[in-house]
């Protein structure tokens, strides 16, 4: 890594205005563009200096506690690794070992676990108008506890996944974008197909999908969302989807044909979800514990997903993208056919070609959740990489040592 173009980008992330010192990361379009840039800027700086095998610790102690109430791989190792390369450790609250299963309040142990932490990641994303709504009572419980002197420190909460968005993911697809294209002005004017995919399961959060069109659009690219008819994501994102694009100068359309969405794309991102009606039903039945009602939605998703078996992202669709070229992207995991199940999302020769570029895609996300806590504890991240960078301090020896 040539030390001139780490010196650029810190000289690029010093000319961005931030003000998230002491605020939460829950939904990228409640941060102003040029702290999105910042957050996404310090995470490559820190992935530049951890790949330079540089110690980039900020606390000399505490903790970073991650509440899970959804299963997670990637999410929940990036979290961890974030933590732990700022020099926090790291405590999972699970709820069933915990006295919230005999009705602690949400207010209690927001306070309870927050004595020496720094930082909160939550995923919720299993009951629709309920995971976001969580994450902002436990930041007002923390945010009671530290004005009342029960806290030294306000612990800011990362959004990990929410019903509504995913901003971890979408900032790491980001930084995958500007880093592939060679900056955020070359990513004007592109086209990217968010494209409903088939899936031979149901339930698959909106929070992707509707993290992708509602972040991307400020950048000026040409935003296609494609789904069956009935797979609408939330009304309100879709609104400021199409807002933020008149305001970056891009655009933003819906389609209901998959062809169509690939046709001229210079990427492109088949993933499944739950229409937005369904997760609506499922999130009352989930709440009455109604378990025959949720066996009987099931049957009745999988058979209308079964209708749209055609939405698979195969290189005879690859094949209408620009100069059929497209950079394939997913969350991870993906349905691929013939390997993790009979019909999905994603071709195996399609998957396979682009397989590297996915990791590459989630490799991002360590570093994006450990910039969203730097950026909450520091108002002057460019200040802080420098110091990083001046104080020569190694996770191992330097080669010459070795």
């Amino acid at each position: 890594m040539k030390i001139s173009l780490l010196a650029e980008k810190i000289a690029s992330l010093r000319k961005l205005k931030t003000d998230l010192q002491g605020r939460d990361f829950l939904l990228t379009w409640e941060q102003s563009l040029d702290e999105i840039k910042a957050t996404a800027l310090t995470a490559d700086v820190l992935k530049d200096l951890h790949r330079q095998g540089r110690s980039l610790k900020i606390f000399e102690s505490g903790l970073a506690i991650s509440i899970f109430r959804d299963k997670s791989t990637r999410t929940r190792f990036s979290f961890a690794s974030a933590a732990n390369l700022l020099g926090l450790a790291v405590s999972d609250l699970d709820e069933e070992k915990s006295q919230i299963s005999h009705g602690e309040t949400v207010r209690e142990t927001a306070n309870m676990i927050s004595f020496l932490t720094e930082t909160i990641g939550i995923r919720d994303d299993m009951f629709l108008g309920e995971g976001n709504r969580y994450m902002r009572e436990v930041a007002t419980a923390v945010t009671e506890g530290y004005q009342q002197g029960l806290l030294h420190q306000r612990p800011n909460i990362v959004n990990l996944q929410c019903d509504i968005d995913h901003p971890t993911q979408t900032m790491a697809d980001l930084l995958h974008l500007v880093n592939h294209f060679g900056g955020f002005d070359k990513l004007q004017g592109r086209k990217i197909a968010m494209t409903w995919a088939y899936s031979p399961s149901y339930g698959k959060p909106l929070s992707v999908p509707q993290g992708i069109i509602g972040l991307l659009t400020r950048f000026g690219m040409r935003v296609t969302l494609a789904h069956p008819e009935g797979y609408e994501l939330l009304p309100e994102v879709v609104g400021i989807a199409r807002r933020n694009a008149s305001q970056s100068q891009g655009s933003f359309e819906v389609v209901h044909s998959m062809e169509e969405a690939f046709r001229d794309a210079d990427i492109v991102y088949p993933k499944s979800w739950a229409p937005f009606a369904v997760m609506q039903r499922r999130t009352e039945l989930l709440k009455k514990n109604d378990r025959p009602g949720l066996v009987e939605l099931e049957k009745e998703c999988l058979a209308n997903n079964a209708k749209y078996t055609s939405w698979e992202c195969d290189a005879k669709k690859m094949a209408l993208t620009k100069e059929g070229r497209a950079l394939y992207m997913h969350c991870l995991p993906a349905d691929i056919s013939g390997v993790s199940c009979k019909q999905g999302e994603v071709s195996r020769e399609v998957f396979d070609k682009y397989r590297l570029d996915t990791y590459r895609e989630a490799g991002y996300k360590p570093f994006v959740i450990a910039a969203m806590i730097l950026l909450s504890k520091y108002r002057h991240p460019a200040r802080v990489v420098e110091s990083l960078c001046k104080r020569r301090s190694y996770r191992i020896l330097p080669p010459a040592t070795k």
